[in-house]
């Protein structure tokens, strides 16, 4: 009989299908009854089933462009409810925090887990590392092996780019790295780095692409060409193979260079039929319900696109399109070039939470895209303006390579 039958009277499946439904922070404390208690919780396949069972998506992890970084992690409901006052709270409470006693960005999220990279440059070499941390756990990895740049080779730092993946097929968590036109090659470069090993590794070569270059109100966000990961892909908005920065791009000339992370390999597909033929104004990719989402701005139009098949290039259809005329009553036209989507209602399409991140006024919005209206518009004031998300919810999953920064929330 094992430990866990005796103990429990239990078998060990039986107890891990129980165990599968309570919320992170229970199971989290189970850790300290004893080593067949951590033993448990912390295998893999229990992890998994875990996972699997778990509310998705029940909190949205906010952060701050603040110096060093710093990041909350609220729920949904709150934010949905009373959207400022919640974002007030957070802050007061000694947030934004920062753990790592060092400056950060937010690469990605996934599965509970967060790629944090770092950054240092000096007078000739720019340097770029990363840890893969579980908020929920307090676990992280340890460093990344660091990707160093000659700044004499490149012309523009924009030439290269990083992105947060998971690996479906071989269970890995990665980050890649696209070294892009060093020394005017040509040549795109694919690099991995999955978590646990202790180098990077090369993959593909292809043609190299401009990325859209992100506004600088956005750098604090990540890197400034930040993958978006979806259905097992990476993607970066990006410029025609045959631009130069003299031509004047329209926005249905865009197009989406996606890297495939089981096969190692690239392809690109084009921009939603419908799209005007406008001038390109701050478009973003995001991801919205684990779809591509697709937003920008045109003469008083903020208009949101979401690809609901991934693999479908027709798949594309309008989510919103806010007339900032709709709403003046409620806004001001210059406060509306910096709104950005934080959450759509998993149910249904019928509202969105909207971020104005304008410096001197930022607000929460809860638009309503089914009567075309503002629900709700809240201001809050804070010198952390700048404000950006992402889904996240509790989980166990742990990083490879684990350093305990302590066990409970």
């Amino acid at each position: 009989m094992s430990y866990f039958q005796s103990s429990c009277l239990l078998p060990a499946d039986m107890l891990m299908e129980i165990l599968s439904w309570l919320p992170v922070k229970d199971v989290v404390r189970l850790k300290c009854i004893s080593k067949g208690w951590n033993h448990l919780v912390s295998d893999s396949a229990f992890v998994k089933l875990h996972l699997i069972r778990s509310p998705k998506n029940t909190h949205i992890l906010l952060t701050f462009d603040t110096r060093g970084g710093g990041y909350a992690i609220a729920p949904v409901q709150d934010l949905l409810d009373n959207p400022s006052s919640t974002v007030e709270t957070l802050l007061r409470n000694d947030f934004p925090y920062n753990p790592f006693n060092r400056s950060y960005t937010v690469l990605g999220v996934l599965n509970g887990l967060v790629c944090l990279q770092f950054s240092w440059v000096d007078d000739e070499f720019e340097h770029h590392w990363f840890h893969m941390w579980n908020p929920a756990t307090r676990a992280m990895s340890v460093d990344s092996p660091h990707i160093s740049f000659d700044h004499s080779d490149y012309k523009d730092v924009f030439w290269f780019m990083f992105g947060f993946g998971y690996d479906e097929w071989s269970d890995t968590y990665q980050v890649l790295f696209l070294d892009n036109n060093k020394n005017e090659s040509q040549e795109l470069k694919v690099r991995v780095w999955s978590v646990g090993d202790t180098c990077w590794r090369n993959t593909s070569i292809c043609d190299a692409f401009s990325t859209i270059i992100c506004p600088v109100s956005r750098v604090s966000r990540g890197s400034v060409s930040r993958g978006i990961f979806v259905s097992g892909t990476l993607n970066w908005l990006a410029f025609p193979k045959s631009y130069s920065y003299s031509d004047n791009v329209k926005m249905n000339q865009l197009e989406i260079f996606s890297y495939h992370q089981k096969d190692e390999t690239c392809r690109y597909f084009p921009m939603p039929d419908g799209i005007l033929e406008i001038n390109v104004c701050e478009p973003e990719l995001e991801v919205l319900k684990g779809c591509l989402c697709l937003s920008h701005h045109h003469e008083g139009n903020f208009t949101v696109w979401l690809k609901r098949e991934f693999n479908h290039e027709k798949s594309w259809s309008k989510l919103l399109t806010l007339r900032y005329e709709d709403h003046y009553k409620y806004l001001s036209r210059d406060f509306l070039l910096e709104l950005w989507i934080i959450w759509m209602c998993e149910d249904d399409d019928d509202f969105v939470l909207l971020a104005n991140r304008y410096i001197d006024k930022p607000d929460l919005i809860r638009y309503n895209t089914r009567d075309n209206r503002i629900d709700r518009r809240e201001l809050y004031k804070h010198e952390s303006s700048n404000i950006f998300s992402y889904d996240y919810a509790p989980s166990l999953v742990f990083p490879h390579v684990e350093l305990p920064l302590g066990y409970f929330l």
